[in-house]
C-alpha cells in the first residue's frame, strides 16, 4: 500500500474535519456527529473483519456494552471517566469470549457473533425489567458539539490504530492466517493470539463510541442501543468502502450516511433496495470497495 496515498486524504479529511464545527449549522453538525460515529465502527471493525477475515454481525454488542456501561454510571462519574470505562468493558467482554466465539470461522463465526448481540440484548432488557426500568431517561447530557469533538477524536484514533496494526507484525499476521489460516499456523503465527487480540481492540472504541452516543439522544431504550441494523450498517460501509484499507471506513461511511440524508426521509424502500443492489455490486464486481478502486486507478496513472 502506498502510504502517502494513504495517509494524505485520511490527514485531508481530519482538517476538514477540525474546520468543520467553526461554520456547521446545529443539523449539519449532527450529521459530521453521525459521520465521526460510522467512521469509528467502521475502522473498528476493520481491525478484525477485515484483516484477519473474521466477519462479525455482532459488533453492535460492543456499542451496547459501552452505552450500558455509560447509563449506569452517568452523573456518577464524568464523562471523561465513564466513556472509558464504556471501551474497557467492552474490551473485556470481548476478551472473555473471544477464545471460544474465535474457534469458528467463516459462515458460523458470522452467525454466533449475531446470536450473541442479540443474547446480551435480552439479558439487559431482562435486568432492566428487574429493575423496573424498561427504559431511562438521561439528564445533563453534553452538547453536540462536546459530542463532535469526542466522536471525531475517537474516529482519528480508531483510523490511527488501524494504519499501526497494518505495518506491524500483529498485522502481517492477521493478513496471513486471513488468506490461509492453517499456512499461517504452520509457519510460526500466533494464530489464537492473534486473532483473540484483534477481537479485543475492535471492540474498545466502538465500546467508547457506544458510550457517547447513549447520550445524544438523552433517552436509553435498549432495543434502540443493542439494535442489529447498527451491525449490518458497520459491515455495508466496510464493504463498500474496502475492507482491509484503513480509506474505506471513511469512504463507506461517507458514502451512506450521504444516500441516507437523501432518501431514507424521503424514499425508505428505495434507500433500502438501492442499499442492498449497491452490495451485491461491491461484493461482485468491486470486492476491494471503493478503496481497492482509488488504489487502481492510482497505479495505472
Amino acid at each position: 500500500m502506498n502510504r502517502t496515498a494513504t495517509i494524505l486524504p485520511l490527514l485531508l479529511v481530519l482538517g476538514f474535519g477540525i474546520v468543520f464545527p467553526s461554520w456547521a449549522g446545529s443539523y449539519t453538525l449532527i450529521v459530521g456527529l453521525l459521520l465521526c460515529q460510522w467512521i469509528a465502527l467502521t475502522a473498528s471493525w476493520t481491525l478484525c473483519g477485515g484483516l484477519a477475515g473474521y466477519i462479525s454481525l455482532g459488533h453492535v454488542v460492543f456499542f451496547g456494552i459501552g452505552g450500558y456501561t455509560s447509563v449506569l454510571m452517568w452523573q456518577v462519574v464524568p464523562l471523561w471517566i465513564a466513556v472509558p470505562a464504556g471501551g474497557l468493558a467492552a474490551g473485556l467482554f470481548a476478551l472473555l469470549i473471544g477464545a471460544s466465539v474465535l474457534r469458528v470461522r467463516g459462515p458460523y463465526f458470522v452467525i454466533l457473533t449475531l446470536g450473541i448481540a442479540e443474547l446480551v440484548k435480552y439479558l439487559v432488557l431482562l435486568s432492566e425489567k428487574e429493575l423496573g426500568k424498561s427504559s431511562r431517561l438521561i439528564f445533563g447530557v453534553p452538547s453536540n458539539e462536546t459530542l463532535y469533538w469526542a466522536l471525531l477524536a475517537l474516529a482519528t484514533l480508531a483510523i490511527v490504530i488501524l494504519l499501526i496494526v497494518r505495518e506491524t507484525r500483529l498485522g502481517h499476521g492477521l493478513i496471513a492466517l486471513r488468506d490461509d489460516e492453517t499456512a499461517a499456523a504452520t509457519v510460526g503465527v500466533p494464530v489464537a493470539r492473534y486473532k483473540l487480540a484483534a477481537f479485543t481492540l475492535s471492540a474498545i472504541i466502538p465500546g467508547m463510541v457506544g458510550a457517547l452516543m447513549v447520550l445524544r439522544s438523552a433517552y436509553f431504550d435498549v432495543t434502540q442501543l443493542f439494535n442489529a441494523e447498527i451491525s449490518f450498517a458497520i459491515v455495508t460501509m466496510a464493504i463498500i468502502g474496502g475492507r482491509d484499507d484503513p480509506r474505506g471506513a471513511v469512504l463507506g461511511a461517507g458514502l451512506l450516511l450521504l444516500i441516507s440524508e437523501f432518501l431514507w426521509a424521503r424514499a425508505p424502500q428505495i434507500y433500502l433496495i438501492l442499499l442492498g443492489v449497491l452490495l451485491i455490486g461491491f461484493v461482485l464486481f468491486l470486492p476491494r470497495g471503493l478503496a481497492g478502486l482509488l488504489s487502481r486507478r492510482g497505479k495505472a496513472s
